[in-house]
């Protein structure tokens, strides 16, 4: 397994694709955990080579946001990734990726004006930029991305379909913990009483799904109900708590077919998301 910057990792691809081997891409900004290796091994299972970025992306990160805090550990994660047979690391400088006079971007319209985009506006013309970038540079026959950021995967998707990029999206299930929370890179900055606390996601989450189950439709009182089991943890601050549709995110007013649950909380100062599909 090789560790490469931006020229040698495209070169590395392009001699695979000249022999006729297809190429799986897992993008990650690293602090590799068990929702990235699940990615990783399925790329493994569907292609001849797989590649895992690492490469925490300034772009798309707010002035306010946790860019310092971002856990980074290339050691550990290159030993995960050799340990899953990953057969190539691309790993860049931020210099590699925006020389200079860089001032181009991908943007993806109403999608990223929704959910996460309400709070962070600039941060998905960051995510996609950085893909198409890396689609550009490495050209995968798959990339691997995680349910758990599922406004992501309809961007992304949407992205690589209008701009005719030749790239299926492969869309793989949150993994969790055996408690209900999603594993998440920024779990590591939770005490053991905001870890306790960060449980109020999958509980509301799980709390809708039961009522919907039981014959509920209204999505303002399921919000209403989702917001209420949060706000009782009291180091839990909600970013939003909303039920859309799962492939335009518009807000949906009551359930008739299958919708998206998605929510964002601040656990102290960690912000996590979840989501879960709801279907009457």
């Amino acid at each position: 397994m090789k560790i490469a910057g931006a020229a040698e990792a495209a070169a590395t691809a392009a001699a695979w694709r000249k022999e006729g081997l297809s190429i799986g891409l897992t993008p990650t900004m690293g602090c590799l955990h068990e929702g990235h290796l699940s990615l990783i091994r399925r790329a493994r299972l569907e292609n001849d080579r797989v590649i895992v970025s690492i490469f925490v992306n300034p772009m798309q990160f707010g002035p306010s946001e946790d860019l310092d805090r971002y856990p980074r550990d290339l050691e550990r994660d290159a030993a995960l990734c050799r340990e899953a047979g990953v057969d190539m690391i691309f790993h860049p400088t931020p210099e590699e990726m925006y020389p200079e006079g860089f001032q181009s971007g991908i943007s993806v319209g109403a999608l990223a004006q929704t959910l996460c985009g309400k709070s962070r506006p600039t941060h998905f013309t960051g995510v996609c930029t950085v893909v198409g970038k890396l689609f550009n540079l490495l050209r995968p026959d798959r990339a691997y991305f995680g349910r758990k950021d599922a406004q992501q995967v309809i961007i992304v998707r949407r992205m690589a379909r209008d701009l005719n990029m030749g790239v299926e999206i492969v869309e793989c299930p949150t993994v969790r913990e055996d408690d209900g929370l999603a594993k998440s890179s920024r779990n590591i900055h939770l005490d053991a009483a905001e870890r306790k606390s960060a449980l109020c996601l999958f509980k509301a989450l799980s709390s809708a799904g039961e009522q919907v189950a039981a014959g509920a439709r209204d999505t303002q009182a399921l919000v209403r109900h989702m917001r209420d089991l949060i706000e009782s943890e009291v180091s839990a601050s909600v970013d939003y708590v909303e039920i859309v549709d799962p492939d335009s995110l518009a807000p949906v007013g009551r359930i008739e077919k299958k919708v998206l649950a998605a929510l964002a909380v601040f656990i102290g100062k960690t912000r996590l998301i979840d989501n879960v599909l709801l279907e009457p």
